[in-house]
Order: structure tokens, then C-alpha cells, then sequence
């Protein structure tokens, strides 16, 4: 059984080049809710300023960002601009980041709004947020597989 002494939440960052899908877990860590996006014009006081209360609003512990690696595993440009809004984000909150991979993730999104049979504009504004809440799922499913042992 899992015993979890502080109940803190993990946020779930898919970083694009305009907008920045958001997940939030609950308190237990064991779900993934998708929260919305956010489109960050630079890194100054007013972007600061979101993340700070999103972090102290949703009692966050713990930022996981998908890193988007290209299929054969390497990295390239959108990897680097990744690790710099993860090192801008960490200085902003003082929280650890961790990477996840984000392959296919947001290919996986887009099959979840077809499948709701969500088409045109309106799968654009969800397309994000659900890879963020993807990007968490995993990212708290491996957490929980090594909690719970072979």
C-alpha cells in the first residue's frame, strides 16, 4: 500500500511553441486532470506571476514537462527551447522539474478527440491540455510502478 505522508499535487507542462498545455494531478498522485493552456509571451514578471499562483494555488510539489525527443531519441531545436523555459521555470517557482518523454503524445491527443469526435477549432484549444494530462498520466503511472515494486 501506498503511503503518502504530504499530499501535494504534480504539474503537467506540455511546452509548445505558442501555447503551454497544462495537468494537474490530485492530491494522491494518482490521476492526471487536464487544466487548460496558457500562452507565454517571453519570461517576464507577468508569466512569473502565473506560475507562482498556479503553483501555490494547486499546492504543486513537482513540475513534469514533456521534452520532445525526435524518434530516433535524439534532441534538436524544440528540445533546447524546452530546457531553457524548464531552467526559467525552475529559477520562477523553486520547484525540481522532471523531464518526460512526449513522443507520439500529441498524436495520441488528437486520436482522444477524434475518437469524442471533436473536430476543427475546437480540437485546437484541446489538443495541448490533453497532452499535458498525457504527458502527467505517464509520468505518474511510472511513479506508482516503482512505489508498488516487481
Amino acid at each position: 500500500m501506498r503511503e503518502n505522508k504530504t499530499l501535494m499535487r504534480v504539474l503537467g507542462i506540455d511546452f509548445g511553441d505558442r501555447n503551454i498545455g497544462l495537468a494537474v494531478s490530485d492530491k494522491l498522485g494518482l490521476t492526471a486532470q487536464a487544466l487548460g493552456n496558457y500562452r507565454l509571451k517571453g519570461m517576464d514578471e507577468e508569466n512569473r506571476k502565473f506560475f507562482k499562483d498556479l503553483v501555490k494555488n494547486y499546492e504543486i510539489s513537482e513540475i513534469v514537462i514533456g521534452f520532445p525527443l525526435r524518434m530516433d531519441g535524439t534532441s534538436g531545436t524544440r528540445a533546447f527551447r524546452t530546457k531553457e523555459f524548464a531552467r526559467w521555470l525552475e529559477q520562477t517557482v523553486n520547484l525540481p522539474i522532471v523531464f518526460w518523454d512526449e513522443r507520439l503524445t500529441t498524436q495520441e491527443a488528437l486520436h482522444v478527440l477524434r475518437d469524442q469526435k471533436i473536430k476543427g477549432k475546437s480540437q485546437k484549444g484541446l489538443k495541448d491540455r490533453i497532452s499535458a494530462a498525457i504527458i502527467l498520466s505517464c509520468y505518474l503511472e511510472s511513479k506508482q510502478s516503482n512505489l508498488d515494486g516487481p
